[in-house]
């Protein structure tokens, strides 16, 4: 592993399955999708049968709290155990991977396969670190993972992670310099059950192009004079699980084992926020047991102060949309609001109040939902233009504020890491 002092990660040592591996049935989606759909999860046992697979390392979550996460907590320590003692995971060495990700949505999403410095990483509300959460951290989601991480000698990562790139200094540079360069991708394949394709291009360790990437990386820390360089986008409990099990290893350890023992590390996906294959859909509300007349008379009362307007001129205001029962609508607009983000004041009222809520993605289903005694919330996207900047002004955003991309389109575990000595 090479460490890349004050950019708050490292080239890792990257393992994937050997040749001969049918990667379609290899890779797995992450295992925070698809929680109320166990069907998926069968087809995927399904599809992958008795083949080597990421299933086997990994536990969806729509088997917590069932028999079947105590099986599978059991199992994933000795397959992992097993996939090492038998060359199914073998190293490629040290550096990054170039991953390109096609789905029917959208014909490329570009990324970097690299290690994140957890010693940079904090989840608190208001850190300063070089690398934060973007949302609130549910405690309770995270021992499950950190019981997986204390007992397996690897990881697979489905986190992703944001980088402020307009100019396309890092990742784009990079896929520039290995298409003149005519490098061949090391996988190439389909995913399970629709998901699309995707394909990644190893780049050593003290290659022009690592060397490029690295360029790129510091440049865009040293504009940022908040020290913000990597925000999590997808898998925040992930990467919290793995920073959590990095301090219990770590009270054990010397002053010069901490500095590159492998729990210090976890391996992600950085990708640019302005890719275009990187859409950010809005996460909405349908508030229960409550007519949509009810909640703009509580609204009225908690917006005193904020300037609020019943379908008035939005120019300039904070707004978002009441789908009351028959499906008519109410545009609320805030002057004065309390927080930077419409569904940060939204979600301020819900939580001030009490009131019973479920987020819900897509407006259609925001709309079916909003009958007799419901009632639905629309949110305004949040723009990429000012992500980041909402973050070291906020701290994170609230929770349920956006998700990037289709269930389908998430990160898939593909590749690997040891996280022991």
């Amino acid at each position: 592993m090479n460490i890349f002092k004050g950019l708050g990660c490292a080239a890792p040592d990257i393992l994937l399955p050997r040749e001969g591996i049918d990667l379609k049935k290899w890779a797995v989606i992450a295992c925070d999708q698809y929680t109320s759909e166990p069907e998926y999860w069968a087809d995927c046992e399904k599809e992958v049968g008795s083949a080597p697979s990421a299933l086997n390392l990994v536990l969806p979550e729509v088997y917590l709290g069932t028999d079947k996460e105590t099986d599978k907590l059991d199992s994933i320590a000795k397959t992992a155990g097993k996939y090492l003692d038998d060359g199914i995971l073998t190293s490629i060495g040290t550096g990054f991977i170039l991953v390109d990700r096609a789905t029917e949505l959208h014909p490329s999403r570009k990324g970097l396969m690299a290690a994140i410095d957890l010693e940079g990483y904090s989840f608190e509300p208001g850190n300063k670190n070089i690398c934060r959460a973007t949302e609130g951290t549910v405690l309770s989601r995270i021992p499950p993972r950190v019981r997986i991480r204390a007992n397996s000698p690897l990881e697979l990562p489905h986190i992703m992670i944001l980088i402020d790139d307009p100019h396309g200094l890092t990742i784009e540079k990079a896929f520039d310099m290995a298409e003149t360069e005519g490098l061949k991708p090391l996988y190439d394949t389909d995913l399970m059950l629709g998901s699309g394709h995707i394909t990644g291009t190893f780049i050593p360790d003290g290659s022009a192009i690592a060397e490029s990437i690295v360029n790129g990386l510091t440049a865009l820390k040293a504009a940022n004079s908040d020290g913000l360089l990597f925000l999590v986008g997808d898998g925040n409990h992930s990467l919290a699980s793995a920073k959590a099990h990095w301090e219990n290893v770590r009270e054990g350890l010397s002053e010069n084992e901490k500095k590159d023992h492998p729990a210090r590390f976890a391996l992600a996906e950085i990708v640019n926020i302005h890719d275009k294959g990187l859409d950010f859909e809005p996460i909405h509300r349908v508030i229960f047991n409550i007519s949509g007349e009810e909640f703009l008379s509580k609204a009225k009362e908690f917006f005193k102060d904020s300037g609020m307007e019943l379908n008035g001129d939005k120019a300039g205001k904070q707004s978002f949309t009441v789908v009351c029962e028959g499906n008519s609508d109410v545009t609320v607009s805030l002057s004065n609001p309390p927080h930077t983000l419409a569904v940060g004041s939204v979600q301020m009222m819900i939580d001030a109040l009490g009131l019973e809520c479920d987020y819900i993605h897509g407006e259609d289903s925001v709309r079916n939902l909003a009958t007799t005694g419901n009632t639905g919330i629309l949110v305004p996207a949040i723009s990429k233009d000012t992500f980041f900047g909402t973050v070291e002004k906020e701290g994170v955003f609230p929770r349920k504020t956006f998700s990037m991309g289709e269930a389908f389109e998430k990160r898939f575990y593909f590749e690997a890491r040891k996280i022991r000595k």
